[in-house]
Parts: structure tokens; sequence; C-alpha cells
């Protein structure tokens, strides 16, 4: 398990059909989560309608290694939907991470999904969420740059240098993004009470046959094992855990 200084946990927010999913597999590519002969287009996007529409649905959790300079750090990242019918999805993941980068599609520029998205992590924002702005597509003959990092700064009042920019389609930049998610997102911090509590969220679920309910945690303090006895705080069920594992994308059954 990595020290809490070297975890990030951030989402990606972005308007319908302005990268985010490309994005998002360029970072699984260079952070060799996924080996290259494995890869395809919107690996995140496992439902078959994700993937006939080119549209994300479902927020899909990924956990990725990413070394930077002596230092190896595990990067959590949240994949959220980008059509406004999805926006309870987009409002779960934001609660279970400390940053969220805020994509913008250099060819096209802030859209509604866009500030929609953007209040909602400016509520978040209170209790200390990064907001990470990046434009997208610049390697389009259609990108326009410049144009769109004014309307960004003048959406977020931040200054041009904190603006970053990629290609999800080349590759371009996303190194960088990495490296700035490190550097600019805050890490984890354990609220331990000394009581040696487990303490989750749980942002979201799934029910699978073979396994039951599947509930997506983020840890806040403790840690949780195979077989551990747990208890739902708000409606007090008791439930024991099978599994415990991460996402990486696959389930990825794990010690703890």
């Amino acid at each position: 398990m990595a020290d809490l200084k070297h975890i990030r946990n951030f989402s990606i927010i972005a308007h319908i059909d302005h990268g985010k999913s490309t994005l998002a597999d360029r970072m699984l590519e260079i952070t060799h989560t996924i080996e290259t002969r494995k890869m395809r287009d919107q690996v995140l996007d496992s439902m078959e309608l994700e993937r006939e529409r080119g549209i994300t649905i479902k927020m899909q959790p990924v956990r990725m290694e990413y070394t930077l300079g002596p230092e190896k750090y595990v990067l959590n990242l949240i994949d959220t939907p980008g059509h406004i019918d999805f926006s309870y999805e987009v409002s779960r993941a934001l609660k279970a991470v400390e940053g969220s980068i805020l994509l913008v599609d250099s060819t096209q520029g802030v859209q509604a999904q866009t500030l929609t998205t953007l209040s909602m992590a400016r509520q978040e924002g209170q209790r200390g969420l990064k907001i990470i702005p990046v434009l997208s597509k610049v390697d389009s003959p259609l990108s326009r740059v410049d144009e769109i990092k004014e309307e960004v700064m003048q959406l977020l009042d931040c200054d041009e240098s904190e603006i970053l920019l990629v290609s999800g389609r080349t590759g371009e930049g996303v190194e960088n993004l990495l490296s700035e998610v490190i550097k600019r997102v805050p890490a984890p911090v354990e609220t331990y009470k000394g009581d040696n509590v487990l303490r989750a969220l749980v942002f979201d679920f799934k029910y699978s046959n073979h396994k039951g309910v599947i509930v997506f945690v983020r840890i806040l303090d403790g840690k949780v094992s195979k077989g551990d006895s747990l208890m739902f705080a708000i409606s007090n069920e008791k439930f024991t855990a099978l599994e415990v594992g991460t996402f990486s994308p696959e389930e990825t059954p794990r010690d703890m």
C-alpha cells in the first residue's frame, strides 16, 4: 500500500464529446496500466451503449501507477459522464477526490455542461478540491487555443500559465498533465481518530450475478481486507467483504 503522500485522487469533468475518454485512454497507455497490444478506444467505457454512441454514461474508476523522478505514485482516476442527464454521477465522483481536470475542447470552447460541472466542482472547492484547467484537441487544425484560453481565464479567474494543453489523440502534453496532477492535487489526508475504525465513502455500486453487490468506495481512514465484517453507517446494515480489490481498469482482487 502506497503512503498517502504518494496518492492522488482526481476526476476528469467535461462537456460531452470534449475528448475526456480519449484523454483517459492515453493516461492508461502512458502509465502502462494497459498493455499497448490490449489498448482500444474508450477503454473505460465498458457498456455496449457507451461504445456504440461514443459517450460515457457511467462513471468508471481506475488505479494507475506513475513514476515521477525517483518517486512512484498511485493515481486514482474517476472518468465521469459528460452528458447533462448524468450530472448526479459527476457530483458523486467529485466527493471522492481531491482534484479535478476541467477539460475544454479547444475547437468548441466553453459549453453548457462545462458550466454545470464547474459549478459542482466549485461547491466541492469549498472543502479544498483543486481544479486544473486543460484544453483538449490542440492538434486539430480547427483548434483556437488562444481564444479558448481567454474564455477559460475569464471563467476561472486564473492565469494563462495555469492552463495546460493536451491532445488525447496524439498524446501531446499528457505526460506533463500527469506531472501537474501530482504537483497540484493535494495528497489525501487521513483523519485517524485512534479508534481503529474503517471509514469509507461509497460513491457508486453495481450488481453482479456472480458476486452480488459490489460497492465502489473511497477509503478515508483505516483499511479493509477480505472477510472483514463491515456496516453501512446510515442504514446500520451489516455485511461481509467477500472480496476486496482495485480497478486496473478491470476488477483486480487484492489483499487489502
